[in-house]
């Protein structure tokens, strides 16, 4: 499966932002789907993850502000994030894994998309 990410931009503290991430090729609705962030100067971390059965998983940093969902009819994950915060900064990837297992390991997603750059300036 091919990944494309995007929604990202530049936001102000506070406000909120939704990146979606469309997905070609068959099967979408059988894999796992995953966001992950790499901020500046940073390594690359696991943000959420959504099962092919709705089950999601969060990084506990992500809980309370980042939602994760999909539609499956439209090929595509979404990663929703409120109350934005400068230390939000980072370019988000989505990724995808055909595991049953919901996973916060990067080993073990199979297809990457490209990131969107979210900024947030305070």
């Amino acid at each position: 499966v091919q990944l494309q990410a995007s929604g990202g931009g530049l936001v102000q503290a506070g406000g909120s932002l939704r990146l979606s991430c469309t997905a070609s090729g068959r099967g979408f609705s059988t894999y796992g789907m995953g966001w992950f962030r790499q901020a500046p100067g940073k390594e690359r971390e696991f943000v959420a993850a959504i099962s092919r059965y709705d089950t999601t998983y969060y990084a506990d940093s992500a809980k309370g502000r980042f939602t994760i969902s999909r539609d499956n009819a439209k090929n595509a994950v979404y990663l929703h994030i409120g109350n934005l915060k400068p230390e939000d900064t980072a370019v988000y990837y989505c990724a995808a894994q055909q595991s049953l297992i919901l996973s916060s390991l990067e080993r073990v997603y199979d297809s990457w998309g490209q990131g969107t750059q979210v900024t947030v300036s305070s």
